[in-house]
């Protein structure tokens, strides 16, 4: 399968054609998320779609009089965020029954809205995590053939779970008959529905490992898929030289799915000292949001989010914030997660603030938006940092996030392989 996504991500072509377009950004600062150094004065020089430089000064040999030059006083630049769980095809107000309302083709077009959204709050490249009809492959190849601006997208499709679980359909009588897409039981099951989204073309595998808050009729810290389909599913997610994420609030849910060699596992809301210790063995990263805990009870009710959901999220909220702090303090490796979709697209960057309230410094997550996310899909050589010879993702924000992290709730400028999406300055 020819996947846009990965192939615009993983290739840069060579910049030194005498036609390369220039351009040359000026700031206060540039920030190397790698060291956590601050690079005062800051000039970036981009042509087409690479970093060529990146230096206190104009370098000599750049041929200003031909390039595009954009000062940015006040501003230190970021490289593009990342956002590793996204619903792109969400709706945060639309919850419940209303919810299993929307089809295939009308979610496909909240997410080319949502994309956009997501794209000007700087955030350059996204993980979905479970979409139904592979809408999310369609959103993805929509961008990337430029018909509609948005990040750059990592598309998982439907996504697997066992029948009756999170990741089903379970609002309705058996009457009804119906069944999610991503519904597959035992190892062999599971290795022919990974095989069927990969034919389809997706990205990255999503299976849930428990039962969820969203969802009906589950307990949301309930194993749910055995070890032994976790393990058949990872080893054909990994055959297939893809990545795998797995839904996980439950300790035990967590530690088997760990244990099963996921590369990621998001949410993990009840996490003890022995998951902790697994994660840390096995170089697994944590996804996990805390932000949505304020949306969902603060405004899902209005929403339409069923008091089951809300209870379940009532118990779980303040225990994932507890387990964020530990695993942070342990050192784990964490990534940006947000879940958006459950909440407003656009206010993705509200996270950060709450990731160092509760334990991170402002460096730890931004580098968890950036140069961590990308070494989770593989892509540390061309994304993540800003450095010479990467893809020209970079994000400028007002003031300086190290001193004040809500400032990357407030983009000014977004570049995406080297070209100017977004522009705040020009609407003052």
């Amino acid at each position: 399968m020819f996947n846009k996504t990965l192939l615009a991500s993983a290739f840069i072509f060579s910049t030194s054609n005498v036609f390369a377009n220039t351009l040359i950004l000026k700031a206060d600062a540039a920030l190397d998320v790698k060291s956590g150094r601050l690079i005062t004065p800051a000039t970036i020089v981009v042509e087409d779609k690479a970093i060529i430089s990146v230096s206190q000064h104009t370098p000599k040999d750049t041929n200003s009089s031909d390039a595009k030059v954009i000062n940015l006083k006040g501003h230190t630049l970021v490289p593009g965020l990342f956002d590793m769980h996204v619903h792109l095809t969400g709706d945060a107000s639309v919850h419940g029954y209303e919810r299993l309302r929307r089809t295939v083709p009308r979610s496909a077009i909240t997410g080319a809205i949502n994309a956009k959204r997501t794209l000007e709050a700087g955030f350059t490249s996204v993980r979905n995590l479970g979409a139904s009809g592979y809408a999310d492959l369609a959103i993805r190849d929509a961008i990337y053939d430029g018909d509609i601006p948005g990040p750059r997208v990592f598309a998982s499709g439907p996504a697997i779970g066992i029948t009756g679980g999170h990741c089903d359909i379970n609002a309705f009588t058996h009457e009804h008959k119906v069944v999610s897409e991503g519904v597959a039981d035992g190892p062999w099951a599971v290795r022919h529905k990974v095989r069927e989204n990969v034919k389809y073309g997706v990205d990255v595998i999503k299976f849930c490992a428990t039962g969820g808050v969203m969802s009906t009729g589950t307990k949301v810290g309930a194993q749910q898929y055995s070890f032994e389909e976790m393990e058949a599913l990872v080893n054909e997610v990994h055959m297939r030289g893809l990545t795998v994420a797995a839904h996980a609030h439950g300790t035990n849910g967590i530690k088997s799915a760990i244990r099963a060699g996921v590369d990621s596992v998001e949410h993990v809301s009840f996490l003890d000292d022995e998951a902790i210790q697994l994660a840390l063995k096995h170089g697994t990263y944590f996804s996990m949001d805390i932000y949505t805990t304020e949306y969902i009870l603060g405004e899902g009710a209005k929403a339409g989010i069923p008091e089951e959901s809300l209870q379940k999220e009532r118990k779980v909220g303040s225990i994932q914030r507890d387990s964020f702090t530990k695993a942070v303090k342990a050192g784990v490796n964490m990534v940006f997660g947000s879940d958006g979709g459950i909440y407003p697209h656009g206010d993705n960057a509200k996270q950060f603030s709450r990731m160092v309230q509760f334990g991170m410094t402002e460096l730890q997550a931004l580098q968890a938006a950036t140069i961590n996310s990308a070494t989770l899909l593989k892509l540390q050589e061309h994304l993540g940092s800003l450095e010479p010879g990467k893809l020209a993702d970079i994000v400028a924000v007002p003031g300086n996030p190290l001193d004040d992290i809500q400032v990357m709730e407030n983009v000014t400028l977004v570049i995406k392989d080297g070209k100017v999406e977004v522009d705040k300055r020009l609407s003052k």
